[in-house]
């Protein structure tokens, strides 16, 4: 019972921060665009979204292994909480500035990197290892849900209404995530005995410089980690390369009219939501393996069809079914990671693996405007296609079921 209870805690402080994100989603560039039209500013808000994760995410690492779980996803959240509280505040009384939404949103995205580190290490703690697949399948499908369905929606009729009412909703959501990470029993780093590692020093001794190294020391010697890592970043890469300009190519060739291209990028999204549910019974019957392989050919075979075609059925077709296995594919990478790195270090390596995974998004959708610049729009897709398959052929040989399995099991 305690560890239901306790994962009905992390699920609603994942909920709900994630429906703040969704809400800022849209309301942080709807408040740009309503103090400049200069495409340089707007564009700016994506790089300070990013810029943490290059930055901090090593960081935060460290901290995960060093100190409570379930005090950092408090003060993370209050931070993110106390930062869009005040940037509401500063609209109230007529200070709107694009410096200030950068600084809030930077200080969020911070915060952020320490959250989502923290919280990934949770799951684990809380559940057994048969049921991490269903677990992290949960928590995905709720993401899914708040960031696309929920929080966007609210955020457009929000700042419809008051700009100052979206930021107040999203700091006070932050603040209830908090309270909710609260209810999680306490959550110290511990070294089990089935994942010992000699290798990892006391997180109490150690500087966070060593601590940041063995982590990623770690990281970099498990060799089949480090090869899952690598081909998340060629689907991010690619993914990022063609979803950058997904909209041009929508409401261009596809002939989707502006105002439903909310309900265009609805469809993979709800791809993504039954791929997460659908996961614990997918990946047991078929095996992680085979899913990898889907997650990078299916995405690739979408790519293709939006390139050489102009049909919308089968454009939304295939974005559907790449949604599916690229969710499965985060389930399979999420349960490798959790279940094969020993607890005292689950935060650094987490760290060191989502710093090559996101950092390949912002590159990705640099080269996917290039891409569209130079050739045009379908051909960018076709481009990303045929670089994707040939990232999985490179990379995917030696990520087998089994492999997948033993590393699983220590």
């Amino acid at each position: 019972m305690p560890r239901r209870s306790g994962f009905a805690a992390l699920w609603a402080s994942q909920a709900t921060s994630n429906t703040a994100d969704g809400i800022l989603a849209a309301a942080a560039p709807l408040l740009v665009a309503s103090i400049t039209r200069d495409p340089v500013v707007v564009a700016g808000m994506t790089v300070v979204q990013f810029l943490p994760w290059l930055v901090f995410t090593l960081p935060a690492g460290a901290l995960t292994d060093r100190m409570d779980r379930r005090k950092l996803l408090v003060a993370g959240n209050l931070l993110r909480a106390l930062g869009f509280a005040l940037l509401a505040t500063s609209v109230a009384v007529g200070w709107q500035s694009v410096w200030l939404l950068y600084a809030a949103v930077f200080v969020a995205g911070t915060a952020e990197t320490i959250v989502d580190n923290a919280a990934l290490t949770v799951p684990p703690r809380l559940v057994p290892r048969a049921q991490l697949e269903r677990a992290n399948g949960r928590l995905f499908a709720t993401q899914s849900v708040v960031n696309t369905f929920v929080g966007p929606p609210i955020g457009s009729f929000l700042m419809a209404v008051a700009a100052t009412l979206a930021f107040f909703t999203s700091a006070g959501l932050f603040a209830v995530a908090a309270a909710a990470a609260l209810l999680l029993p306490p959550l110290r780093p511990t070294a089990h005995a089935s994942h010992a590692d000699t290798d990892a020093p006391p997180p109490e001794r150690a500087s966070v410089l060593a601590d940041i190294a063995a982590g990623w020391g770690h990281f970099w010697r498990h060799r089949l980690l480090r090869r899952v890592a690598l081909i998340s970043a060629s689907f991010n890469f690619f993914g990022t390369a063609t979803g950058a300009v997904l909209v041009l190519l929508a409401t261009g060739p596809l002939g989707v009219a502006e105002a439903w291209y909310g309900l265009f990028i609805a469809v993979p999204a709800a791809g993504a939501i039954l791929g997460s549910l659908v996961a614990e019974r997918v990946i047991p019957r078929i095996g992680g393996g085979p899913v990898m392989w889907a997650a990078a050919l299916v995405p690739a075979a979408s790519f293709a069809v939006l390139g050489l075609s102009t049909n919308l059925v089968l454009a939304l077709v295939g974005m559907f079914l790449a949604a599916v296995a690229t969710a499965c594919n985060q389930i399979v990478v999420s349960t490798l990671r959790q279940a094969a790195v020993p607890d005292a270090l689950l935060g650094r390596v987490t760290a060191a693996y989502r710093l090559i995974v996101l950092g390949a998004v912002p590159f990705g959708g640099v080269v996917g405007g290039v891409l569209a610049s130079a050739f045009g729009l379908q051909p960018t897709f076709v481009i990303a296609a045929i670089g994707l398959a040939l990232a999985a052929v490179l990379l995917m040989p030696g990520v087998t079921s089994e492999a997948l399995r033993r590393a699983e099991l220590g």
